[in-house]
């Protein structure tokens, strides 16, 4: 077996794995980095003969998993792509709003490499996707099988194994094995793997020792309550797919609970997409609360550009859960901010990471009455509302990771998809506790024989 990291840099941007076993050349992954533009965004997928490899895996349908997932199959122009079913509905969601992305990009900032592939290609390259639900075992070729487990992340996240005669190699992908509000933990294979690949994001992020879910829930509840009860609205930055739905989920809990009032709530942008199919899954995934759709079975308002739907305005007593989640430029959550967080009776209230360098991350970073600016091309924006951060990870805590680790206690174990003081941190634990495990942070661009 050979592993190769294709990204082009140490750090969690766009993941893309190269694993050639038993003969068979393998893709973990296909993102596209959220911080570059342009062939600067792309794995290092130049690096690959074309017509080289065999399959792709796709984990889930974030961005920096799939988003350059159509030009590595223009590329790779016999290599089959697998995920679960839900997956494949995410991912043809996201690249065709990308498509959208690329398209204004190219305009607005000059990139005349975008957009890398057009609404026709993706149609075409779909008929190349290949579906299998949770713990079905299929075959990729002679000698290899491929399972995929729930990773707990997202709708439709899975780890990836794979098995020869003598081998088994696991992929996690983004895993979650705390259970969230609406998606249940993740159920990953602990039993004879010999190479584990493993993602490192919050290595370097202990989390507070006296942290509990039930008790972050009720103080985003309390903080919604209190803006609500004093004539503001609350503004809920999200990222369209996973951070709405969980919010949702939230909010429907906590008017049922009589912990806030029977508020309006608004979604917007690519979430209203993205909820249509976490509800299209409600009963064939797993789920907290199998059958529960947000669209049907709550009052939600969507708006958008669309014509049918008219634009998100500013009311007060209601709630805005709108994408996107760093509040990026030109996004619903930036434009809808200019005029919000001004006012002192409204509250910001962050559930995500938000990078420092992003509109959110500023806002985070500030304090009471200074100039935020939100977009380059506006004037800066005074803040005056109450902001608080809550931690609704998707990703798993440093220590559950460690102890998944230790449990499975793989002949080797890759670290990826961490900034390099979290792959670290991993690797100085298990030379401690997990001695005889052969430890690597893969090298981008190095061949690993293992």
């Amino acid at each position: 077996m050979t592993f190769q990291s294709l990204l082009r840099r140490s750090e969690i941007g766009a993941n893309s794995y190269l694993v050639e076993l038993n003969g068979k050349r393998i893709i973990l992954d296909s993102g596209m980095h959220p911080k570059e533009e342009g062939v600067d965004s792309l794995p290092a997928h130049h690096e690959l003969s074309p017509n080289s490899v065999d399959s792709i895996f796709v984990s889930h349908s974030h961005l920096d998993h799939s988003g350059s997932l159509p030009v590595l199959m223009r590329d790779q122009p016999d290599a089959e792509v697998f995920m679960t079913p839900a997956t494949t509905k995410l991912v043809d969601a996201l690249l065709h709003n990308s498509v959208n992305v690329m398209e204004s990009k190219r305009i607005e900032l000059g990139i005349t490499d975008y957009p890398f592939y057009t609404h026709r290609e993706l149609d075409t390259m779909e008929k190349r996707w290949r579906a299998f639900g949770y713990e079905r075992p299929f075959n990729i070729g002679d000698g290899v099988r491929a399972t995929f487990h729930d990773a707990g992340h997202i709708l439709g996240s899975a780890g990836v194994m794979l098995e020869t005669l003598d081998q088994r190699v696991f992929y996690t992908g983004d895993v979650q094995f705390e259970k969230q509000t609406l998606i249940p933990g993740a159920n990953l294979p602990e039993d004879d793997i010999d190479v584990l690949i493993i993602e490192t994001t919050r290595g370097a992020s202990p989390r507070d020792a006296g942290y509990s879910r039930d008790e972050e829930e009720l103080r985003f509840a309390q903080s919604i309550n209190d803006c609500l009860q004093g004539g503001g609205s609350v503004l809920v930055p999200v990222f369209a797919m996973g951070k709405t739905q969980e919010v949702m989920t939230m909010i429907n809990r906590f008017k049922n609970e009589g912990l806030i009032p029977d508020a309006p709530v608004y979604i917007g942008g690519l979430s209203t997409k993205m909820t249509v199919i976490f509800d299209e899954f409600s009963d064939s995934t797993p789920r907290n609360q199998p059958g529960f759709r947000i669209l049907k079975d709550m009052e939600i308002k969507t708006g958008g550009r669309r014509r049918k739907r008219a634009p998100i305005t500013y009311q007060p007593g209601c709630i805005y859960a709108l994408s996107s989640g760093m509040m990026t430029e030109k996004t619903v959550s930036n434009n809808f901010a200019r005029g919000f967080i001004n006012n002192p009776k409204n509250s910001l209230l962050f559930v995500g990471y938000a990078d420092p360098d992003s509109p959110a991350g500023h806002i985070r970073a500030g304090e009471t009455g200074d100039l935020i600016n939100l977009d380059p091309e506006q004037p800066p924006v005074q803040f005056n509302c109450p902001m608080e951060i809550f931690d609704f990870s998707g990703h798993a805590t440093r220590d559950d990771l460690l102890n998944y680790i230790l449990r499975v206690a793989p002949k080797k174990t890759l670290l990826v998809h961490g900034d390099p003081s979290a792959t670290q941190w991993f690797a100085d634990q298990l030379a401690e506790k997990l001695p005889d495990c052969e430890t690597i942070i893969p090298v981008p661009g190095k061949n690993y024989t293992l």
